[in-house]
């Protein structure tokens, strides 16, 4: 964020006004300060207890972890890499790489001084905080390994893998110590008691067991789960064990191995649990998008804290208490504060991410797609007036009809179907596609559409008859497309496609020419005429957008199922913005585009 702020602080400022909630002070007293923006952004009432995002990985998060002086997150990632994060400031301070597969933990020792990482790649690495640099490669195990975890004096590692054994290795010389045996699946989790004793190991096989670190042989078996294990965690003082999966957190007396608690309350898989460092909360993790505190004392939920756009892998307290980090499948770090922890709403219409969204070109509808199978229908004000759903799986893109009166969308049905835009029926079906089918297009005369597929074909149809007139065979896969003027080429992300005049009414034929726009939406931007407006927070990121120049309206679907709608006062906007630079020839930002 704050490389944003000094790279475009005005810009950043407009940004703060639009989409800070709407009790804010700064929003009370200078959002009249943005005349240029004539309909804003639905935005929370209150703030949420959410801190910092941190952003850098280009893939999704498998895991946090605090340093033990809370100075440092850590977090390892799908995209093979470990990064270091200032946890004050969220600024990126270290890119640990090596690893050739995804990271899926990554953990820093006792002292500070080094960071353990497990990887797919079958190895477990450690790394110098202080340098970024690999001290060793811990090699033995023979599938991939899930978890690393440092013993509290920092002596030993605990590695687990999907080889069915935890092996233990000294950090000192990277030799392997012992080898845990008796599982005949995968083990999920590894974790040492506070003093160093006891290891705690989770498997497939929905069991806890209990293990002597000096002898390595099994201490205890804890039985209750209903469903694999995923995560095994101590308190601070050793007595309990929390283990979670099946939508359950599940505490254990470590001195009887009996059951003294089940906290209920998640929808879907409990990824991990953790204690506060006073042992009074547990923090647990889960699919369900939720990150959700218990009091152990009594075993209810104290909070809900919402804000994560998919799955939720890992949380952890830091040192003192007071902040909780959360990572996620949505490729963020979340902090929150855990003393003034709320449930906060998110504003969720598809239950799914969307994939396209476009405005009608009277400007009146909009139509969005999305992984739940449905398009639905918006009117300018953002509320929903129809869900069309036919398709039996995702759907990747919408349309209308030049005269509006129809919506085409592309499915990973393997079918384009065409609906009535003014009623929600269903009026055609597209077939006859081998693979999905990513994007369609109108004609001008709104008589034949355009569809593009996984298989590298462009398909032509009637969409009176319903029947496919041509096939095109493509090199590559197809992304943007748009017909010219005429109705006798496509433009395409990969050149001009001439099409059959036979097939067509005349008229001249236009030259190949580039599609160019004053509104343009990039991952973090909104820009006029490629100047930076408005930058974008993430969670109102683009998944898909449409954009009508006419009405200078700029609607975007995000992953979390929100849809935002923009729009915009040229005449108001300072002169700098409306003298055009490089025209745009590609992006997800075109009016018309059908499949982001």
């Amino acid at each position: 964020m704050r490389t944003i702020i000094e790279m475009a602080p005005l810009q950043v400022y407009y940004s703060g006004l639009l989409f800070t909630p709407r009790s804010s002070l700064i929003r009370v007293g200078y959002s009249k300060n943005i005349p240029w923006v004539t309909m804003e952004p639905k935005v929370a009432d209150v703030w949420s207890s959410l801190i910092q995002t941190l952003e850098g990985h280009t893939s999704f998060v498998t895991s946090a972890q605090f340093s033990p002086d809370g100075k440092l997150v850590a977090s390892a990632s799908a995209d093979e890499t470990v990064r270091l994060w200032d946890a004050l400031t969220g600024k990126q301070c270290g890119v640990l790489e090596g690893h050739t597969d995804s990271v899926n933990s990554a953990v820093v020792s006792a002292d500070g001084k080094l960071v353990a990482s497990a990887s797919s790649d079958e190895t477990v690495r450690l790394w110098d905080t202080s340098t970024g640099t690999q001290c060793r490669v811990l090699e033995g195990h023979t599938d991939r390994v899930d978890l690393a975890r440092f013993s509290p004096d920092g002596k030993l590692v605990a590695s687990a893998s999907w080889d069915q054994t935890v092996r233990l290795w000294d950090t000192s010389t990277g030799r392997q110590c012992g080898v845990l045996k008796g599982y005949g699946i995968k083990v999920d989790s590894v974790v040492f008691s506070p003093n160093g004793k006891l290891i705690a190991t989770a498997s497939a096989d929905d069991t806890v067991r209990l293990w002597d670190t000096s002898t390595g042989k099994q201490y205890g078996v804890l039985k209750g789960h209903i469903r694999s294990v995923d995560s095994a965690v101590f308190s601070p003082d050793g007595k309990l064990v929390a283990s979670s999966l099946d939508k359950t957190v599940r505490l254990w007396d470590t001195s009887t191995g009996k059951q003294c608690g089940v906290l209920e309350g998640h929808t879907y898989w409990v990824r991990s649990a953790v204690f506060s460092p006073d042992g009074k909360l547990v923090a647990s993790a889960s699919s369900d998008k939720t990150v959700r505190l218990w009091d152990t004392s009594t075993g209810k939920q104290y909070a809900v804290l919402e804000g994560h756009t998919d799955w939720v892998y890992s949380a952890v307290f830091s040192l003192d208490g007071k902040r909780v980090a959360s990572a996620s499948v949505d490729k963020t770090v979340r902090l929150w504060d855990t003393s003034t922890a709320k449930q906060c709403g998110v504003v969720a219409d598809h239950i799914n991410s969307f994939n396209s969204v476009v405005v009608s070109p009277d400007g009146k509808l909009v139509a969005s797609s999305s992984n739940d199978n449905t398009v639905r229908l918006w009117d300018t004000t953002g509320k929903q007036c129809g869900v069309l759903d036919s398709h039996t799986d995702e759907v990747n893109s919408t349309l209308f009809s030049p005269d509006g009166k129809l919506v085409a969308s592309a499915s990973d049905d393997k079918t384009v179907r065409l609906w009535d835009a003014s009623t929600g029926k269903q009026c055609g079906v597209l077939e006859g596609y081998p693979y999905v089918v990513n994007s369609a297009v109108f004609s001008p005369d709104g008589k034949l559409v355009a569809s593009v597929s996984s298989d590298n074909t462009v398909r032509l149809w009637d969409t009176t008859k319903k029947t496919t007139i041509e096939i095109i065979q493509t090199h590559d896969r197809i992304e943007i497309m748009k017909f010219s003027n005429d109705g006798m080429h496509l433009h395409t992300s990969h050149g001009v496609l001439q099409l059959k005049s036979s097939l067509h009414s005349g008229g001249n034929r236009e030259p190949p020419h580039t599609l160019t726009h004053s509104l343009y939406v990039t991952d973090q931007w909104i820009t006029c005429n490629m100047k930076k407006l408005l930058w974008l927070p993430v969670d109102y990121r683009l998944s898909c957008c449409a954009l009508n120049d006419t009405a200078n309206l700029i609607v975007i679907g995000s992953a979390s199922g929100r849809v935002t709608f923009i729009s915009f006062d040229f005449t108001a906007l300072p002169a700098a913005y409306l003298q055009p630079s490089v025209a745009v020839t590609e992006g997800k930002g075109f009016l018309g585009l059908v499949g982001c």
